[in-house]
């Protein structure tokens, strides 16, 4: 017999009004330590909703005494996710264990620095080759702090996502800390895998932005961008109220060859339209000469290209994946699958039920960027 050494991982997940009672079941879940009193793993990822912010530090504290873990890494959001479930607008907390290697991880915050690139485990590994992010969507230029903590690890990736609250925004990296990123860079003895899903189906036909000024679009192709959009979405301006609802941009990065579900173009919202200037209104700062596209959203598409995301992952898998991380958008769950429940269900179904813990971001982190009503679901091999 071979004995399995890939890490284990342990998931609780509870709601309750009372933080302690709601961390006290999520606990109960774990497990307890060995007999020895050895820690239930090495890292920890904890997850609370924003009614939960005021207690993080005990919650914090409650749950590292319970596991003997010292290394906890998380965020608050609008809502958390768990294996199959989703829990918006009430007070819950999700947790995962991970038993890794030792030198297979490192927690960094502004108070704790990330391995430095190139630089080596006991195992010889690489020591930064990859990393879970989360981040306070109110720190200035957090597009250039993300490339730059991507440039930090070997892969160039990260996952994760931009805090979400009601009110104040707050993570965790081994204490409760606010502004900046913070999270685990592991090294490339953890085997992980990670795909996004934009839940929007890209029209075919690429546009170049001739014409750009600030967020509008003037012109694509030297043509006025309405008239290319009307024509795109095959429609006239009588039916453009109702095809709008349903339409967004897809920013194409540059040197990618976008397609449906892929990393390589950036969804944001249609804005506005001016149908005297035929002017079209983006929610970011398209860069003239850049590449875009019209795309369609609805539950159909969410969820077709939910599940590809899924297919892509799993094809590269030899074996069945033993956790997974997943950081979603404020904008998805209940309002893009029609129900809340219906997204973490169908990853369930056709993932596993496998260890899963995450959160609903104001933003999520893929790579070296910050996408939109985007899903990055994160497994561990």
């Amino acid at each position: 017999m071979t004995l399995d050494t890939r890490p284990a991982f342990r998931i609780g997940h509870a709601a309750h009004s009372d933080w302690k009672t709601a961390t006290e079941q999520a606990l109960k879940s774990l497990g307890e330590k060995g007999g020895d009193g050895a820690p239930v793993g090495t890292l920890g990822f904890i997850y609370l909703t924003d009614a939960f912010s005021p207690y993080a530090a005990e919650m914090l504290a409650l749950v590292k005494n319970h596991t003997g873990i010292a290394d906890w890494v998380g965020s608050v959001g609008i809502g958390i996710v768990a294996t199959g479930t989703e829990y918006l607008d009430e007070p819950a907390v999700a947790l995962m264990t991970c038993a890794l290697g030792a030198g297979s991880h490192a927690v960094f915050s502004g108070n704790a620095r990330p391995p430095r690139p190139g630089s080596r485990t006991p195992s010889g590994a690489d020591a930064a080759w990859f990393a879970v992010v989360h981040a306070d969507p109110h720190t200035p230029d957090i597009d250039e702090l993300i490339r730059d903590m991507a440039g930090k690890v070997t892969s160039g990736y990260l996952a994760g996502g931009l805090s979400s609250a009601r009110g104040a925004t707050l993570q965790i990296a081994n204490e409760v800390v606010v502004g900046g990123i913070s999270g685990v860079v592991f090294s490339s003895d953890v085997a992980v895998g990670t795909r996004l899903t934009q839940g929007c189906s890209p029209l075919p036909q690429h546009h170049t932005m001739t014409e750009v000024d600030r967020n509008l679009l003037v012109t694509l192709d030297h043509r006025p961008a309405l008239d290319v959009m009307l024509e795109d979405l095959g429609c006239d301006i009588k039916g453009l109220r109702a095809a709008a609802r349903d339409t967004f941009i897809g920013l194409i990065v540059p040197g990618a060859e976008a397609s449906g579900g892929g990393g390589d173009y950036l969804v944001r919202n249609l804005v506005g339209i001016d149908p005297t200037n035929k002017l079209v209104a983006v929610g970011d700062m398209p860069e003239q000469g850049g590449a875009m596209m019209f795309c369609k959203r609805d539950a159909n598409t969410a969820r077709d290209d939910l599940l590809k995301m899924i297919y892509d992952l799993k094809d590269d898998l030899t074996a069945p994946p033993r956790a997974a991380l997943y950081h979603a958008c404020i904008g998805r769950g209940p309002n893009m699958f029609g129900e809340q429940g219906a997204e973490m269900r169908l990853i369930r179904e056709h993932l596993g039920d496998i260890p899963l813990v995450g959160f609903f971001a104001n933003g999520e982190i893929a790579r070296d960027r910050l996408y939109g009503f985007t899903g990055v679901l994160t497994i561990f091999k």
